[in-house]
């Protein structure tokens, strides 16, 4: 563990104490609804929930990772937070300064220490110009010239995100996804920014190039003292770069906790589904029976939201209080924070509830589809096979005594018999698999 690291987590301890830093970012209820109108005169008839009341706090040095399943308002927050969005409630507090509802010019010296990664690499590079061009943008916009000028400030963060700097006069179609993304995280530090949100940075490369724009992440953080806000769909990834793991479901933490509490002992139930559907690259696993959690249904909709506790629609521990009060985010273990009735590893909240009858929820233990389990599974088909010919050979003797008496109408012999009913049940054993 790097320097850095080890002083955010000195700083993470601290602050679940109550004696550490102020954080670099504080959000306090955090909500932003998209109005759906309709008619002619525009008339509000709903509105999209896509964030509902986040809480948190990003600590200086730290990388913090929110997951959660598409559409649950992960991308939103990012934005919400860069001020790319106008929030619909809450607040948004930067170094101890309320950045919520700031004006687009008083918002303009804040986003030097902004910046944001953005997830595709294809549109969010502007065609018509220049690699340098766009990396030199920021000065620009920021009246900042740097020491040497900007060709040659431009040339360095080329070279520093690994690009050559003799790409300084090429277009970005020029360049494959892993360089476009390498140039949209040069434009991110050009002004040598405090918090970085990065939107699902590697989830449109290659697995091979997602090591490296990560590995380039981890060494950028240690050598500029960067702080992240890391969102991401792969949870190896997310445990790989993070400090800390924020969960979000339909619009809402469900968890937050350090890497290590959450990944050996998720409290909340949508994070241990999660956990159990990552796959294990260990040969020797292969043909054991996994332990996947398999949750029936769709997320619901974030325009009519499910009472309660949004995941009890899907949740195999959900009870009567479960569908009628919201459980809220609270701290049952050190630093690790859980909004669950009925969490996983701790007490209930609500405990002795009667049970939620639902034909929507279903926990199944899945084993995995391999050769190997498939080999052992031939072997109650072998049985059957072995324990039907006994039956045909007594099938077969008697009719073999009764021939005699019909001599018109041909009849099977006993090996014939034999195999018929060792097929028959080759193929009983293999509607049982």
């Amino acid at each position: 563990m790097t320097d850095l690291k080890k002083k955010a987590a000195e700083a993470s301890a601290a602050q679940s104490d109550g004696s550490g830093p102020e954080p670099l970012l504080k959000v306090s209820g955090l909500v932003k609804h998209f109005p759906i109108t309709k008619g002619v005169l525009k008339r509000k008839v709903g509105a999209v929930q896509a964030v509902d009341g986040l809480s948190f706090d990003v600590r200086p040095g730290e990388t913090l990772g929110v997951v959660g399943e598409s559409g649950c308002g992960k991308s939103t927050m990012g934005r919400l937070v860069t001020r790319l969005l106008e929030p619909t409630g809450g607040t948004i507090e930067f170094q101890g300064k309320d950045i919520t509802h700031l004006s687009a010019g008083r918002l303009r010296p804040m986003r030097r220490d902004i910046q944001m990664i953005f997830q595709d690499p294809y549109g969010s590079l502007n065609p018509r110009h220049t690699v340098g061009g766009i990396v030199g943008t920021p000065f620009r916009l920021q009246g900042v010239t740097p020491e040497g000028g900007v060709k040659r400030e431009v040339q360095r963060l080329l070279e520093l995100v690994g690009l050559n700097p003799e790409h300084y006069n090429r277009y970005p179609h020029e360049f494959s996804g892993g360089q476009r993304q390498r140039i949209g995280i040069a434009r991110a530090l050009a002004l040598k920014p405090k918090l970085v949100v990065a939107d699902e940075p590697v989830s449109a490369l290659d697995v091979s190039i997602q090591a490296q724009v990560v590995n380039l992440l981890d060494d950028l953080q240690d050598e500029l003292g960067l702080t992240y806000m890391i969102i991401a769909h792969d949870l190896s990834v997310i445990r790989h770069v993070s400090d800390r793991i924020a969960v979000m479901y339909l619009g809402k933490i469900v968890e937050l906790a350090d890497r290590t509490s959450l990944y050996e002992a998720p409290m909340h139930p949508y994070t241990k589904a999660l956990m159990s559907a990552v796959p294990v690259p260990d040969p020797r696993r292969r043909g054991a029976k996994s332990d996947r959690i398999l949750l029936r249904g769709d997320v619901p909709s974030p325009i009519s939201p499910p009472t309660g506790c949004r995941f009890h629609t899907r949740c195999w521990k959900a009870t009567q209080i479960c569908k009628t009060t919201e459980p809220p985010l609270i701290q049952l273990k050190t630093g690790h924070q859980v909004a669950c009735h009925h969490p996983e590893n701790g007490e209930d909240q609500a405990p002795g509830d009667a049970p939620l009858v639902t034909d929507a929820i279903t926990v199944t233990s899945a084993p995995a589809a391999e050769p190997a389990e498939a080999d052992k599974a031939d072997e109650p088909v072998a049985e059957t096979a072995t324990e039907s010919p006994k039956a045909g050979e007594a099938e077969g003797a008697a009719e073999a005594e009764e021939a005699p008496k019909a001599e018109d109408t041909p009849k099977p012999d006993a090996e014939s018999a034999d195999a018929g009913d060792a097929a028959a049940g080759d193929a009983e054993g293999g509607s049982r698999e």
